[in-house]
């Protein structure tokens, strides 16, 4: 009884439609846990280059240096440091023009480096809807498989006179494993949104915490005498 009514057994025998909509949930719990894990690097990534940006920048280094650092075609630069090289570029350009005011120069940092923050959280953001749109939608995929593998079960007992459980029971079994592999999909997908938007939020306030103090030792360098 046991090898009969097993997983791979109750999947093999299932019928097309339900096979069909285990295929499709199959498919997203792999993309989606690829996704988790590469989206765990990234985010694990950029807040160890923000801890290490930080300490550099407020070590006291000569900011001139430290773009020539982060500039170099050699290294890879990401997340903070990208708004640091936008806004310190547009600064130098700017203070380099002849009759523009210190608060010109000042906004066009500013100007700057939003548009790469604006970047580095759309990198960030990028493609974490699908773990939402797993998590809300797996459920129900895998609800209409099991609407659809108890309709024929019970539809089979038309054909006899009497009706058993034992005869219905292989059917019903082949339509839950829909609705578990709805969950299995959906439940890792969810916990992994609502996490990643967490850390995507405190990194999204760092990235702006550094803005305002970066751009407020801008506007006294370029109102320096």
């Amino acid at each position: 009884m046991t090898s009969e009514l097993s997983i791979f057994t109750l999947i093999k025998e299932a019928s097309l439609v339900v096979q069909l909509v285990m295929f499709i949930l199959l498919l997203a719990s792999v993309a989606s846990w690829t996704f988790i894990f590469s989206k765990y690097r990234e985010i694990k990534r950029a807040e160890e280059t923000s801890d290490d940006f930080e300490e550099r920048f407020w070590s006291g280094i000569d900011l001139s240096d430290l773009y020539r650092q982060l500039a170099s075609e050699d290294y890879d630069s990401e997340g903070m440091e990208n708004i640091f090289l936008a806004g310190f570029k547009e600064f130098a350009r700017l203070r380099q023009q002849p009759g523009i005011t210190p608060d010109a120069v000042v906004e066009g940092a500013q100007r700057g480096m939003r548009v790469a923050l604006s970047r580095e959280l759309d990198r960030l953001d990028e493609r974490l809807p699908f773990l939402a749109t797993v998590g809300s939608t797996s459920p129900y995929i895998g609800l209409f498989g099991t609407v659809w593998g108890i309709m024929n079960s019970f539809r089979s007992l038309g054909t006899v006179k009497q009706a058993t459980l034992a005869m219905v029971a292989p059917g019903i079994s082949e339509a839950l494993v829909a609705t578990a592999m709805g969950l299995f999909a959906a439940i890792p997908a969810v916990m992994a949104y609502n996490r990643y938007s967490t850390n995507i939020g405190r990194l999204a306030n760092r990235y702006e915490a550094f803005t305002d103090e970066f751009l407020s030792l801008l506007h006294r360098q370029a109102h320096a005498k």
